[in-house]
């Protein structure tokens, strides 16, 4: 079993120190309002120290790295030229100027789509409960936005055929991911599909235990380094089964025990807040999962759910017996 290193949000901490990512290829022509700010925060843990620091630089200011010089960057950032240009080529540019220009196309755009506002997510003691609503709803509406626009379609059609395929699907999730994975557990079950969520360690291993070849195990862990729902997917498989983790960090831990991997796009802020734009970003993908498996076993699913719908219409209040 591994070393635990972190534990989910919503529980007692956070995760850091992962591995060092591979370099992407190539960055995208048609990026989203703040894309680049999206891939380097997912990357975040996993970059070195130096480059961390360039990192949170771009996270935290986009439109002032965009008007920066390499020396100034590096300077503010207590690093070398060097390590940014280094930087760039880990998150998929070839260089600094691609992504100043990258940085600026992308804030340009951010700024059209809020008329020119620019709302942070970090609440501050002095903020109005006004301005505390402002934040907390912005942070929770791009954490769906931003996932949605980095969802891998092909990865998740992968996934949908999986599930469809699976003689029985267990998912895994512990701390606030445990609420994300009984969510799912109750969708799939409504449709007539055998599935399980379990949150409890040792429930957890041995329920991969008895999984095999067929079967499909799914591991939800905002960081990607819960140790608990680490090792039920790595014995999941070593059974021969499918395995698929739901993660805010495509380089984590988790990344080496999944067959397949969907990734969200939450961004943590002052007070946690960011804990439920995790989950929300992680039900956005459990619903997506869904709706294809739903729409791949049509004819099952429709009878499935009118039968469901059947068993509890008469366990709501009738009118004559509201208060008035």
């Amino acid at each position: 079993m591994r070393k635990p290193t972190g534990s989910e949000p919503g529980s007692m901490g956070e995760a850091g120190g992962l591995g060092s990512p591979a370099a992407p290829t190539s960055t995208t022509k048609d990026a989203t309002p703040l894309s680049t700010v999206v891939r380097v925060r997912s990357l975040l843990p996993s970059l070195p120290p130096a480059e961390r620091r360039v990192a949170q630089r771009v996270i935290d200011d986009p439109e002032g790295v965009a008007n920066s010089t390499i020396t100034e960057l590096a300077q503010a950032c207590g690093t070398s030229e060097t390590t940014v240009i280094r930087f760039c080529r880990a998150i998929g540019f070839h260089g600094y100027p691609e992504l100043r220009l990258t940085l600026a196309t992308e804030a340009g755009r951010a700024q059209t789509a809020t008329g020119g506002r620019i709302i942070g997510s970090d609440i501050s003691p002095d903020d109005s409960l006004e301005q505390v609503v402002e934040k907390v709803t912005f942070a929770d509406a791009r954490a769906v936005e931003e996932t949605a626009s980095q969802l891998d379609i092909k990865m998740l059609e992968q996934v949908v055929d999986a599930v469809v395929a699976a003689d029985r699907v267990d998912v895994y999730g512990v701390g606030a991911s445990a609420f994300v994975a009984l969510d799912f557990q109750q969708k799939l079950h409504r449709i007539g599909m055998v599935c399980a969520a379990w949150s409890d360690a040792h429930i957890m291993l041995t329920s991969a235990a008895v999984l095999g070849p067929g079967d499909v195990a799914i591991g939800i862990s905002h960081t990607g380094a819960t140790v608990e729902t680490i090792d039920a997917l790595e014995v999941a498989k070593g059974k021969g089964v499918t395995t698929v983790a739901l993660t805010n960090f495509p380089k984590s831990p988790i990344a080496e025990v999944a067959d397949l991997m969907l990734t969200t796009a939450a961004r943590e802020t002052t007070f946690r807040s960011g804990a439920t734009a995790s989950r929300l970003a992680q039900l956005t993908v459990v619903d997506c999962v869904f709706v294809g498996v739903a729409q791949r076993t049509f004819g099952t699913t429709r009878k499935a759910l009118e039968a469901t719908f059947e068993a509890v219409r008469g366990r709501t209040v009738r009118p004559d017996r509201r208060r008035r």
